[in-house]
């Protein structure tokens, strides 16, 4: 196919939202064992507002603060010209977040080579990746769709599994309390109810709980008309707590995490949306919180290409299609990062960027 000679994408200097710059630039050549991807749609995650906004600062290695960057790290497209065996003109690809992390643990040097910070990242038409940085997008699902899968797709999933042997997921019999309704929660009502779990859903609307309700949430709590919603899932669950949490909240929730687990659980670490920070009378010592249930408290920090590839089987197998709040052209990709960056949106926010 004929390629253009130069390229249209958004830049931040890491200095705001407001002062995101759409430009132009060449177009860029595949080498040894890459690929060109002409994007079709990217997916937004907070991460990305924290990014532009330059207070995405958790760790050392994440470049840059002042240098001009794409941004945005989840995208699906498609190739158009492959340098590589693993790879032909035409297939269907989505991008792994952490190009490098393959397999196991996700190690330092990891870090390095995420997309949208440190890495150039994807809001842009055109983009090379090396061949271990994709893997095939699930046909019945449309670009936009695939394209959410990457980070909040995948986090749910090692939410979930990460815990267990890989292609041993689990879910069957056991309780899952997922707080609030944005991209990593829902696809995480979604893997837990095909799993066979019990969903309990939190959020501050009435209308969302009712769309998580309509989507399998076998019990929903309103945070801000039940402010001790950990109260209540003891009471939902009998007084036992629930096996799993996706810990979004942060400092404001994190206790009252903590206070409804179950003996035994986990509580994925996964967000902050409340602060990252608790406030002095409010400091944990989670060294006894943990004891008192035999808790793990775990980090998550999305999950390798390996389990991306098992989470993909598990949807197609089941049928699984992600949920998209809103679509935005690609000219409106400012406004549609304000949007997501507002809190309002139910699942994803996705920018499309080519047909």
């Amino acid at each position: 196919m004929s390629l253009p000679s130069t390229i249209k994408q958004w830049e931040t200097a890491q200095d705001g939202l407001a002062n995101l710059k759409f430009t132009t630039a060449p177009i860029p050549t595949p080498g040894a064992n890459e690929v060109l991807v002409k994007i079709n749609a990217v997916s937004l995650n907070y991460r990305d507002t924290e990014v532009v906004m330059g207070l995405y600062n958790h760790h050392k290695t994440t470049g840059n603060a002042t240098a001009a960057l794409v941004p945005c790290s989840d995208m699906c497209g498609t190739i158009v010209a492959s340098n590589s065996t693993t790879w032909k003109e035409g297939d269907k690809v989505i991008s792994i977040f952490n190009q490098t992390h393959l397999k196991g643990q996700i190690q330092a040097e990891h870090m390095k080579h995420g997309l949208g910070l440190p890495l150039p990242g994807v809001l842009t038409e055109y983009r090379v990746f090396p061949e271990y940085g994709l893997v095939k997008a699930p046909e019945y699902l449309s670009s936009g769709e695939a394209s959410t899968l990457p980070i909040a797709g995948m986090t749910a999933w090692m939410a979930i599994n990460g815990m267990r042997p890989l292609s041993q997921p689990g879910g069957k019999g056991e309780s899952v309390l997922i707080q609030g309704t944005g991209g990593v929660a829902i696809n995480g009502l979604q893997i837990a109810k095909a799993s066979g779990a019990e969903v309990i859903i939190t959020s501050s609307s009435d209308a969302k709980l009712e769309r998580a309700k309509a989507m399998g949430a076998d019990h929903t709590i309103n945070y801000r008309t039940t402010p001790e919603w950990h109260e209540e899932v003891m009471k939902i669950t009998n007084g036992r707590g629930v096996d799993i949490i996706f810990e979004n909240g942060g400092a404001l929730t994190l206790r009252k995490s903590f206070n409804c687990i179950a003996f035994g659980g986990l509580i994925d670490c996964i967000g902050y949306l409340s602060g990252k920070e608790d406030a002095p009378e409010d400091r944990l010592n989670t060294n006894v919180l943990a004891l008192m249930r035999n808790v793990t408290l775990k980090g998550l920090l999305n999950g390798p290409r390996e389990r991306l590839e098992e989470m993909l089987a598990f949807y197609e197998s089941n049928n699984i299609k992600p949920v998209i709040d809103k679509v935005f052209e690609f000219t409106e990709a400012k406004e549609a990062l304000e949007y997501l960056f507002k809190g309002g949106h139910f699942g994803k926010v996705v920018v499309k960027i080519s047909e």
